[in-house]
């Protein structure tokens, strides 16, 4: 059976809420980065998959994300979300010493995870970016051009083709459902520009995928950026008529099957018994 606990630890910039899925026996951990304005209890099921997987699961809330310390949805300066991710992964390591890490991140977790990998890869086995934010987006550049940024929040109805996703996150009271924040728009920015003059992926076993209709994070851009990022142990995969959340979507359980075979691949091999 699953055990999930939540604790609090000292992050960068403040109090960082931390959740950890386990079972006895892992064989990997799985340390999940979420998008921007949600919180890492919504990887419920990507959780508990990758627990019976073999792995244990350990996600922070982003600084001002969740129950975490900070300004709601008001990303901090400085990389403070990847120095967060650090000091997670290293309490992972220090609970489970002999456990290789592979490093899973989506939306604007998915540009953290990048910038992880830039500065941390030796400390992992594997890489998977789910709709990452490491290329342009028109709507997001046009929003930074205007005085004030008007109050049009994420429209639910963009995150998947099931209905129930758009509900769900619409009632959840620790998504924000507010405006982009300046800042946060700025340190996005700043994060791809960092991304793109970074190092690739180099030899790191890395999983792409996304949705071919995901309205947030434009494939076209993505592509392109990951033509930089990209190295030559990476793979890609897109999902035609799927939206942003793949993880979410109507084919979730084919997604996260594609996940699981990719780290078979690239795992050590199961102890016998």
């Amino acid at each position: 059976m699953t055990e999930m606990d939540g604790r609090e630890i000292a992050g960068t910039s403040g109090r960082l809420f931390v959740r950890r899925w386990d079972k006895p026996e892992s064989r990997y951990i799985a340390l999940l980065a979420h998008g921007y304005g949600e919180h890492v209890g919504r990887y419920e099921y990507v959780a508990e998959r990758l627990v019976a997987h073999g792995a244990v699961v350990y996600g922070p809330d982003h600084a001002g994300h969740g129950r975490s310390e900070g300004e709601h949805a008001l990303v901090p300066p400085g990389e403070v979300l990847t120095a967060d991710l650090h000091l997670v992964c290293g309490l992972a390591r220090e609970e489970h010493p002999d456990l290789p890490v592979v490093l899973i991140g989506h939306s604007m977790g998915g540009l953290v995870a990048t910038r992880f990998t830039q500065k941390h890869g030796a400390e992992l086995i594997a890489l998977v970016l789910s709709g990452p934010v490491v290329g342009g987006s028109p709507d997001l550049e046009a929003l930074l051009t205007m005085d004030p940024i008007p109050d049009v929040p994420i429209d639910p109805a963009v995150l998947s083709r099931d209905p129930a996703v758009g509900a769900a996150y619409a009632a959840d009271p620790l998504v924000w459902h507010g405006p982009f924040k300046r800042g946060t728009l700025e340190q996005l920015f700043a994060g791809m520009d960092a991304a793109a003059q970074g190092p690739d992926f180099g030899m790191l076993p890395t999983l792409w995928i996304h949705g071919e209709e995901d309205a947030l994070v434009p494939l076209g851009p993505a592509r392109e950026a990951m033509e930089h990022l990209r190295g030559p142990a990476t793979e890609q995969k897109t999902y035609p008529g799927a939206r942003h959340e793949i993880f979410n979507e109507t084919n979730r359980d084919e997604v996260i099957a594609d996940v699981l075979a990719f780290l078979d691949r690239v795992l050590p091999p199961r102890e016998p018994g």
